[in-house]
């Protein structure tokens, strides 16, 4: 449980101040969105980078106030089709199960940093990938997913953060967005074959 104080202590202040990117996962919603807020607000003021992951469908569906107050500053979201479901139930979408449209309803709310547009990406599992930009909400990309074999799945816990970690680890040694979601198929794909050692 993060607090603001341990956002400005000196031990911590240098390195938010170096960072460039910043990643924050949904579930810090639950508990500390003065801390999100504080950390997504400074990163738009410098021009930085901030990334959100819905993380879980709980989020948008319990904790969808917390959300909307941090969707202005968030430059990247990544997302499961679950939690993009969960969301368009919160937000009155009318259609559940239409990604590319939950995809650009995300991309074009109203954004606090309005030169960099807002890249959303919605992960399916081993369905294709969606990816919508604000710059562009009506185009979206889809990126087809290399399935696995059934045998080779032994574990699925975790494969979305696998992605969330290639695609962002992508994005900083500076590849392009198509680049990072194919690192990010790539990190998802050795999690589902490795039994997940999270909980």
């Amino acid at each position: 449980m993060f607090s603001l104080s341990h956002l400005s202590s000196p031990a911590v202040a240098p390195l938010v101040d170096a960072a460039k990117v910043f990643y924050v996962e949904g579930f810090f919603l639950t508990h500390g969105t003065n801390v999100v807020l504080e950390l997504s607000q400074k990163a738009t003021r410098a021009s930085k980078v901030f990334a959100l992951n819905f993380s879980a469908p709980f989020i948008p569906q319990f904790f969808s106030t917390q959300l909307q107050s941090v969707l202005p500053y968030c430059d990247i979201i990544i997302a499961n089709e679950s939690e993009a479901a969960a969301y368009a139930a919160a937000n009155g979408l009318p259609d559940t199960m239409d990604l590319v449209a939950i995809a650009k309803a995300v991309a074009i709310t109203p954004k606090s940093n309005a030169s960099r547009p807002r890249v959303v990406i919605f992960t399916h599992g081993a369905e294709s990938t969606i990816m919508v930009s604000s710059a562009e909400p009506d185009s979206h990309k889809v990126f087809k997913v290399t399935p696995i074999d059934d045998k080779l799945i032994v574990d699925t816990n975790g494969a979305g953060d696998a992605f969330s970690g290639g695609f962002l680890g992508a994005y900083v040694a500076g590849k392009s967005l198509d680049e990072c979601v194919e690192v990010g198929h790539k990190m998802g794909a050795m999690c589902v074959q490795l039994v997940s050692r999270c909980f």
